[in-house]
């Protein structure tokens, strides 16, 4: 599978290998819950309009928040002079202006932490020889994939800076969340192979797994897809489902030409292309959970399908 670690035999693992592939499984689902954590930021940073807050990327200075009134003051006046604050919060002070600062300091400070949290550990695993043969390089792309993040993130940042913007562009928006969600994958796909590295499911479960991939790519889809909707705020034109404006498919859906545009620029096609991927991805999961429930005995096969039914549904 594609983020699989290199296959082993259980009778070649020494105790000490086994040690060092849990050890390793344990600090990268550490590492994979703070991305996760980074993501629900992220989501606050955009409900709020909080991202535009700190026009400077500095990945080593920025670490600190500012320590006097004329460095809050200097930042103050650098926020002022984009769109956002012209056109939405002009007048709400240095006071309202720190509001939002803190929740883009406390977003990329975290960014920061995770970047720590890897590459500490990475090196100590590495300096000790406790690295299974032919998992270095993983883990070295998993490290530079977290530091592309941050790249992304700030080219993402910095559109909102141009003119007659006060957000930032949806499409750099749909980039960051979808490179946050592959790290995210890689992480927890790396992680529980090096726990589990051979498959004991029953032979039932074979043609489960093979529903299962699609139902997870619908899943990633819906995210990706809300992406959009979050980037032109898409969700507050229609309030009711499954109908849109009493339509099943909303007037004006294609009113956009070249026709792919509509996928990511007009309202009523991007909230309804999120609805109907959501919709897929919800009845999948749950006839999946249902047939994983009523085909496998228990083990982790089957708490991980009831799971993915149970997360879906939920959401």
């Amino acid at each position: 599978m594609p983020f699989d670690p290199p296959p082993s035999s259980p009778l070649s693992l020494s105790t000490r290998e086994a040690a060092d592939r849990r050890a390793i499984a344990r600090w990268l689902l550490v590492v994979a819950g703070m991305v996760w954590i980074m993501i629900a930021l992220g989501g606050a940073t955009r409900l709020t309009g909080s991202g535009l807050s700190i026009m400077e990327w500095a990945p080593l200075s920025g670490t600190l928040p500012p320590l006097s009134h004329a460095e809050w003051q200097r930042l103050y006046d650098l926020y002022r002079t984009i769109p956002q604050y012209e056109l939405v919060n002009r007048g709400f002070g240095l006071e309202g202006f720190q509001r939002i600062f803190w929740l883009e300091w406390t977003h990329r400070l975290w960014g920061r932490l995770i970047g720590l949290a890897f590459l500490l550990p990475l090196v100590w695993f590495w300096v000790r020889g406790r690295i299974p043969a032919g998992l270095k390089g993983r883990l070295v792309l998993l490290f530079l994939l977290g530091g592309a993040q941050g790249a992304v993130g700030w080219f993402m940042v910095a559109s909102g800076f141009e003119a007659d913007r006060t957000t930032v562009s949806p499409y750099r928006l749909v980039v960051h969340l979808g490179l946050a969600l592959l790290l995210y994958a890689m992480l927890i796909w790396t992680a529980m192979s090096l726990r589990h590295p051979h498959r004991d499911a029953p032979p039932a479960a074979a043609p489960l797994r093979r529903l299962a991939h699609p139902v997870a790519g619908l899943v990633v889809l819906a995210m990706l897809a809300g992406g959009f909707v979050a980037g032109l705020r898409a969700g507050l034109d229609y309030n009711t489902f499954p109908l849109m404006d009493g339509r099943l498919v909303p007037a004006g859906y294609a009113m956009l030409s070249p026709f792919w545009q509509n996928f990511t620029t007009n309202v009523a096609a991007v909230q309804f292309n999120h609805r109907l991927l959501a919709t897929l991805a919800g009845i999948g999961a749950l006839a999946l959970a249902a047939w994983g429930a009523r085909a496998l005995p228990a083990g982790r096969a089957r708490t991980a399908l009831l799971a993915l039914g149970g997360t879906v549904a939920l959401q």
